[in-house]
């Protein structure tokens, strides 16, 4: 929301802040798309939206007073709503000429021009502006604008973007991110070119896959280090780009690829394959503490399934006017306790609830005295360094 500086209502509010930008905007383009969240009840992002706190509700209208403090404003649903539709309405009713300017009102489409054919994209049912940008983005290529910028604050947007450039070869996609003197211009169709069609047409699933708004990341292993291990590692990538175009090809051998690239998130020279495997490992040869080794494959699961969820049927479907999406509650998420959707994290019972104690020890040879499961009783497992296989065990 552009700041409402010295401004006291909402008219003034559009006539002087936000009209005059939409003007600056239409000096160098022939069209302007200006797009809008939907806000719906019972969604993922509805939760996501709860946990960062709820504001005070006002009435938006012409001449009521602009609240004192955007944010808090701005943490209301039925605000928002309120606030885009009137913004929506000022800019068709109020510029008009010989550009095209094109915005969102709930599932529907406003045109500056009459008789302008929008059956390309409304009625839309997308709840995200991130995905919708790409629907509008789509269809002025089809009309012939062959040089497209997206702007956004959004790492989301520029990932669909890079994937989107892929599928429009004769267009030139240009995201300006950020605000202020963080903007900056980036050539989304050159970053496709650069990675590959494949990778390139992959890079949403990816970025679901290891973390976004609705999906953990990986503790302590950044965007970085999760790239350079798919450089490395070129079998996901037929993974995630049938992940992101068809949901539905999820099976044990998407599964199995998955879990060897989670292994070398954790460690580039494990031998193992699968995260259970690597976990022991990991925890045994290497001192790790468990915040730092691989999850589970139950965990990893989950976390596929919500992944495959943002991925796959949000995000692989923004050039689709109308998607199909399925409920989340089959995708990793669960409702609790009437706090809305939370991520079901596995189907294993908590460490704490299925083992009183966890200790190991570290002994590479035998188990003298001084060893920590000689010490308090308890016989040596899998999990020490000597794997189990020593002379505690046999005195026990």
């Amino acid at each position: 929301m552009l700041k409402p500086i010295g401004i006291k209502t909402f008219q003034e509010y559009a006539d002087h802040i936000f009209l005059p930008f939409i003007k600056a905007q239409l000096r160098n383009v022939t069209r302007i798309d200006i797009v809008w969240d939907v806000y719906l009840e019972d969604s993922l992002k509805s939760t996501t939206r709860e946990i960062r706190g709820r504001g005070i509700r006002r009435r938006v209208a012409p001449p009521n007073a602009i609240p004192s403090n955007s944010r808090e404003f701005l943490r209301l649903a039925d605000n928002k709503i309120e606030l885009f539709e009137f913004l929506a309405h000022q800019v068709v009713e109020n510029l008009y000429g010989d550009k095209d300017i094109f915005t969102t009102c709930g599932q529907n489409v406003l045109c500056s021009r009459v008789h302008t054919d929008i059956s390309s994209l409304a009625p839309c049912t997308h709840e995200e502006a991130d995905t919708r940008m790409l629907l509008h983005a789509l269809d002025s290529a089809h009309k012939e604008h062959r040089r497209i910028m997206l702007r956004t604050v959004d790492t989301d947007v520029l990932a669909l973007a890079v994937s989107t450039a892929v599928c429009l070869a004769d267009t030139e996609i240009w995201v300006a991110f950020g605000t202020g003197r963080h903007l900056r211009y980036i050539l989304a169709h050159d970053i496709a070119k650069e990675l590959g069609y494949e990778k390139a047409r992959a890079l949403p699933m990816f970025h679901a896959f290891t973390g976004c708004d609705t999906v953990s990341s990986f503790s302590g292993r950044g965007k970085k280090t999760a790239f350079d291990i798919w450089k490395s590692f070129d079998e996901v990538t037929p993974v995630f780009s049938s992940l992101l175009t068809d949901p539905s090809t999820f099976n044990d051998d998407c599964m199995s690829v998955l879990e060897a690239y989670v292994v070398l998130l954790y460690d580039r020279i494990c031998t193992e394959t699968t995260v259970d495997s690597a976990r022991k490992n990991i925890f045994t040869t290497k001192d790790r503490s468990m915040d730092n080794i691989p999850p589970t494959k139950a965990a990893l699961l989950q976390h596929t399934k919500r992944a495959i969820y943002q991925g796959g049927y949000v995000w692989g479907q923004a050039l689709v006017r109308c998607p199909v999406i399925p409920s989340p509650n089959t995708h990793g998420w669960q409702k609790s306790g009437g706090q809305g959707w939370q991520p079901f994290w596995t189907l294993l019972p908590e460490a704490v609830a299925s083992c009183s104690e966890l200790l190991k020890c570290g002994c590479k040879r035998g188990c003298p005295r001084q060893c920590k499961c000689v010490r308090t009783a308890l016989k040596c497992t899998p999990l020490c360094h000597c794997n189990g296989n020593c002379e505690n065990n046999e005195i026990n």
